[in-house]
């Protein structure tokens, strides 16, 4: 039986011994010959082979592993489509999946997958919002939907549109002409051939093998890391930029994930460094009309020997950085930490940054894949600390714990109360705790009641030109408006209002 195979080959994401390769390429010839009808199998085959497509042990084992993969269509034909939609799995070949999205996003995808993507009518709700967005796309839609009961939204634009269109392609087109969005309907997108998630690669990407062990969280070193010398950072040009962006679109789309600015990207600044190991990181900001007041926004995703395997978001004040951190789910087992710290390397080294922030969220604030996983664990042992003093001591006791009992594992409640503080690394013990009660949420709220200083204001508008690196780069030459935010941003928010 398949899942008898599949229990063989999960010893192989941990075994990188280049004498029993041979073992591995016949339990995949044998996996190949093997057929399933159960989704929760193939789904666990899916993302096994995606693992070892991504660390490979040799040229053999990379080909079966894409052959099985490009064969999975096959293998999901009529099953029940409901598994392959959930969100840590979506995207395999020959599934689909119903969501709603960004008019910016929908726009892509329709363009990119004109026959693949269209509006999911069974999804679309009868209601007054629904008929109103739609009535502006067509004008005599208000004769029916305000007054009458079941409007058949599906049949006004099926009965009006020009044939050769989808249902999709004319409302964009509807929009487009009438300076409008989509009008935020649920889509389906059927995901197949080599825009799926079985498929999807980096093209020429010269693969790198992993014939020993992978590289521990404890053989990583962050302060180590961002004392390393530079990464080599090439621009790209627009024509790359823009198949890059395509391609880390689609990636993100088919696991229902948008990102601010995946969908506002500055075409004209994407970059692209590769630190090793087989990876590739392009990153990017927004342009001008998209950028926050205050923070500076990054953001950028990274491949594994081609495979989609992860994004990353920044927002950068002075020299403190809020890391939002996602590695997809199929490669937790991988080289998680060394991927990490080579991301900080980078930011560090591009926008000056030295401290990082993690939201609570990334560590289980209303995330219970991330309580799941023991996030918590993987930043604190990379040197981040929690910024309250409640954590904090609850920190010190679950401590002192492991080291009276290295077996003891924190409780999901105990994981759920350390994930109410943020987490921060400081390089500079000399700006120790300094950023520690900030947030800029207090800071914004002052300077939107009290106007923003004169001094400031020259500093601001390097926002609206250029790349946002100049602009940290005047940040970091002025310690006494830093100094000034920090303590705008740190007092406590007041007291709510009594009415």
């Amino acid at each position: 039986m398949l899942s008898d195979l599949l229990n063989r080959l999960d010893h192989w994401k941990r075994c990188f011994d280049p004498a029993r390769a041979a073992e591995l390429v016949l339990l995949l010839e044998e996996i190949a010959g093997t057929g399933c009808d159960d989704p929760a199998t193939l789904i666990r085959l899916h993302e096994t082979l995606l693992f070892l497509r991504a660390y490979p042990l040799n040229a053999a084992v990379a080909r079966l592993a894409d052959r099985l993969l490009s064969d999975f269509a096959s293998r999901v034909g009529d099953l029940d489509p409901e598994p392959f939609a959930a969100p840590e799995v979506s995207g395999i070949d020959g599934t689909s999946l119903t969501a709603v999205f960004s008019h910016e996003v929908v726009r892509g995808l329709a363009a990119r997958h004109p026959m693949d993507v269209d509006v999911a009518w069974d999804c679309v709700e009868e209601s007054d919002a629904s008929g109103s967005a739609l009535s502006e796309l067509l004008p005599m839609m208000a004769e029916d939907w305000p007054v009458e009961a079941h409007v058949p939204y599906e049949r006004w634009v099926a009965e009006t549109r020009p044939p050769g269109l989808t249902d999709l392609g004319w409302l964009l087109q509807r929009a487009e002409r009438a300076g409008a969005h989509y009008p935020a309907f649920p889509v389906t997108w059927n995901v197949r051939g080599r825009h799926s998630r079985s498929r999807l690669r980096l093209p020429g990407r010269k693969l790198f093998y992993h014939r020993e062990p992978l590289i521990r969280r404890a053989d990583v070193s962050i302060a180590s890391a961002l004392d390393a010398p530079p990464l080599p950072v090439r621009r790209l040009s627009r024509d790359e930029a823009q198949s890059i962006l395509d391609l880390v679109l689609d990636t993100s789309s088919m696991r229902y994930r948008e990102l601010y600015g995946f969908s506002h990207p500055e075409l004209g600044a994407v970059y692209h460094t590769d630190p090793g190991r087989g990876v590739d990181f392009y990153f990017w900001g927004v342009p001008p009309r998209h950028r926050l007041p205050l923070r500076a926004y990054h953001c950028g995703a990274f491949f594994k020997n081609g495979v989609p395997a992860g994004y990353v978001e920044l927002l950068s004040f002075f020299e403190r950085a809020e890391v939002g951190f996602n590695l997809y789910y199929t490669f937790r087992e991988g080289e998680s930490a060394w991927l990490y710290v080579q991301l900080l390397r980078l930011f560090h080294q591009v926008l000056g940054v030295e401290c990082f922030t993690v939201d609570p969220y990334q560590i289980g604030l209303e995330n219970d894949e991330a309580i799941d996983s023991g996030a918590f664990w993987f930043y604190r042992k990379l040197g981040f600390r929690p910024v309250s003093p409640e954590a904090a001591q609850l920190l010190a006791r679950e401590e002192e714990r492991l080291r009276r009992d290295p077996a003891h594992r924190s409780s999901k409640a105990t994981l759920r109360r350390l994930a109410r503080s943020y987490l921060i690394y400081e390089k500079s013990a000399a700006r120790e705790r300094q950023w520690d009660r900030f947030t800029i949420r207090n800071l914004a709220i002052a300077l939107q009641r009290d106007g923003i200083p004169p001094s400031a204001r020259r500093i601001l508008a390097a926002k609206r030109s250029g790349e946002e690196t100049r602009y940290l780069r005047l940040l970091a030459a002025n310690p006494g408006l830093r100094a000034q935010w920090i303590a705008r941003g740190s007092a406590p928010a007041p007291a709510k209002i009594q009415r």
